[in-house]
């Protein structure tokens, strides 16, 4: 069963990682679409302050997705791991447990983030000119809280057995089909900002349910049956143990990030369009990154898994070379050429948001270096096991951005605002890195004598 997918416990380490990341990379970049269309579409056809509200509620939907994200691939480490042990039957059983979890909480956090939103984004100091914008937007989103689940849960899963192509494939359709919708019901039907969350919700959905269709149709060693539904108490333990680490990670992280944008508000609207467009721009870039740490969680869990250490440390300096190389090339182009993709956000006021998304680049294009350590690491250390541990690196993310934020607000500073993320960084990447050693000299000795 295991030649169906993608066996990751043998062959050459880096043709290995470099193989499963490409596609999860485009995948990203396709996934940054969703929300990149929006911003590009409402800023071109609706305007700047419609931009600008829905950038202001980009940091909410990074506490909410990011939840769901980080918790998906939580439960589904374990997942990777039984696969590379090669025990299908325990590894049916994770899937069933994952897909009951998923669904208590998505009807959990569906009605808690809808309940409160409207009070949140008053303690955001969401800027009253966008306010109502921003409210549509976001609370669309909310409802569909279970498309993004669906999607993530499946996906994860996939990748778990080593498949990154199909959750690609299906992704890059969805993301032209969110385009579409986007124009249609922006543009013909004029439903401004809500429309482009519609066209979020609904692509993501549609993406969700092919992953499904392709599982039933194509992956034999996933069809569940009866008693694979009934979840496993030692199990589910031991998915709850890395997977809430993982959300709440996720969770601490948006809070930081939520911190920052309260800053950002207060320097009124036209910044929070310049800082909406430029995040935009760097996260496509850093989408690389995130692909490594995907392809690392899983690269470590399935060798875990057959108790091939060496081929952990391994992956771990192939991974660490490839994502320098390309933070010092990706670093140099966007802070000299990134800024003209302010082009694709807004179209009659291009001048007066260039300079501040110039500042913006600048700022995080020279730490591009700790940023992929962050994620590197962190993802590789969590595919090996570890859930407390690397949610500790969100913690110290959370410190270096909420200081930040704090001394940017109290100065009024844009600059400020927008060196609250290195900092982050690099204080979270520090952290990581003594785990990395830490973990490798002393915990790793239990399979001494277990690798071939």
């Amino acid at each position: 069963m295991k030649t169906m997918q993608k066996d990751m416990t043998a062959g050459n380490p880096t043709k290995i990682i470099l193989d499963f990341t490409f596609p999860i990379f485009i995948g990203n970049v396709f996934q940054q679409f969703y929300n990149m269309a929006d911003t590009v579409i409402v800023g071109k056809f609706v305007g700047t302050k419609a931009l600008a509200a829905v950038g202001s509620t980009g940091t909410i939907m990074f506490l909410i997705l990011g939840f769901v994200l980080g918790m998906t691939a939580g439960f589904t480490v374990l997942t990777a791991q039984k696969f590379g042990a090669g025990d299908m039957k325990a590894m049916r059983q994770t899937v069933g447990g994952a897909a009951v979890l998923s669904i208590l909480v998505t009807i959990v956090l569906t009605a808690g983030s809808m309940l409160f939103m409207k009070p949140l984004l008053h303690f955001m100091h969401t800027p009253a000119d966008i306010f109502d914008d921003a409210y549509s937007y976001i609370m669309i989103i909310c409802a569909g809280i279970a498309a993004q689940m669906l999607y993530n849960l499946l996906a994860s899963v996939l990748r778990a057995l080593g498949n990154s192509k199909v959750p690609l494939y299906f992704l890059i359709l969805s993301a032209l089909l969110n385009i579409v919708l986007d124009l249609v019901l922006i543009i013909v039907f004029h439903l401004g900002a809500p429309g482009a969350a519609y066209a979020t919700v609904i692509s993501q959905g549609v993406s969700g349910v092919l992953c499904l269709v392709y599982i039933v149709k194509k992956i034999p060693v996933l069809h569940l049956e009866r008693e694979d539904w009934k979840p496993k108490a030692h199990l589910l333990k031991i998915q709850l143990g890395i997977g809430i680490p993982m959300a709440l990670q996720y969770s601490i992280t948006a809070i930081g990030t939520m911190m920052v944008q309260t800053s950002l508000n207060l320097l009124g609207s036209g910044l929070v369009a310049a800082f909406t467009a430029a995040s935009k721009i760097e996260q496509v870039v850093t989408q690389a990154y995130v692909a490594l740490g995907t392809t690392m969680a899983t690269y470590c869990a399935q060798n875990i898994g057959a108790g091939k250490v060496q081929r952990i440390r391994s992956g771990f300096r192939s991974a660490t070379i490839m994502s320098f190389v390309y933070a010092v090339i990706s670093g140099i182009l966007i802070m000299t050429v990134g800024k003209y993709m302010t082009y694709l956000f807004v179209s009659g006021d291009v001048a007066e948001i260039m300079a501040s998304v110039d500042i913006y680049l600048k700022c995080v294009g020279i730490f591009f270096i700790p940023l992929a350590v962050v994620n590197l690491y962190r993802n590789g250390i969590q595919g090996m096991g570890y859930g407390i541990l690397p949610m500790m690196a969100g913690v110290a993310e959370l410190v270096g951005r909420g200081i930040v934020a704090v001394i940017a607000a109290g100065k009024r500073s844009y600059v400020g605002v927008c060196l609250a993320s290195p900092i982050a960084w690099i204080f979270a990447a520090a952290l990581l890195i003594v785990m990395y050693f830490y973990i490798m000299k002393h915990d790793m000795k239990k399979f001494e004598g277990y690798e071939e």
